[in-house]
Parts: C-alpha cells; structure tokens; sequence
C-alpha cells in the first residue's frame, strides 16, 4: 500500500469515528427533554457539517494526481485540525 493509500485509510477512519461519535449524538438527542433538544440539534449540525467537510477533502485527495499529493496531505492535515477541533467542540456539549 502505498503512502497516499494508507494516509486516504486513515483519514476514512477517522470519519467513520466522527459518524459513530453523530449517531451517539442522535440517539441523546431524541432522549433530551424539549429545551435540550434545541441546542442538542445545533450542536448536531455543526459535527455534521464538519464531518462533511473532512469528507469533501478526502475526496480531493482521492482525486489528487501523486505530484499534487504532497501539497494535498499539507492542506488536507491543516484542514483536519481545525475540523477536528470544531467537531471535538460540539461533541463535548454533548456529555
């Protein structure tokens, strides 16, 4: 497997993580008592927007031709920080 291949899996990982961690959310949403439930669904759609940004720029890697890769793994590592962080800080309103 080569560097790209095993970066991309990695990556995919990690967002299948996000997507269990938006499925727990869910499920508190639907228990959470009518107040909570508002601010549990804004919460909701941040992870999910962040969780769909990460997704688009997984497939521009994917996309990505082994010259621009280098460049695209720089972009792709700054982007997930600062998803990551986002995602992480709607999550932790969560618990």
């Amino acid at each position: 497997m080569t560097d790209k291949n095993a970066y991309i899996e990695k990556a995919k990982a990690r967002i299948d993580q996000w997507n269990a961690e938006i499925d727990k959310m869910k499920a508190k949403l639907e228990e959470a008592d009518a107040d909570a439930k508002i601010e549990y669904q804004k919460q909701l759609d941040e992870a999910r927007k962040q969780r769909d940004e990460a997704e688009a720029k997984l497939k521009e890697m994917r996309e990505a031709s082994d010259d621009a890769w280098s460049d695209m793994k720089a972009g792709f590592d700054r982007a997930w920080d600062s998803m990551s962080d986002a995602f992480n800080s709607a999550m932790s309103r969560f618990k």
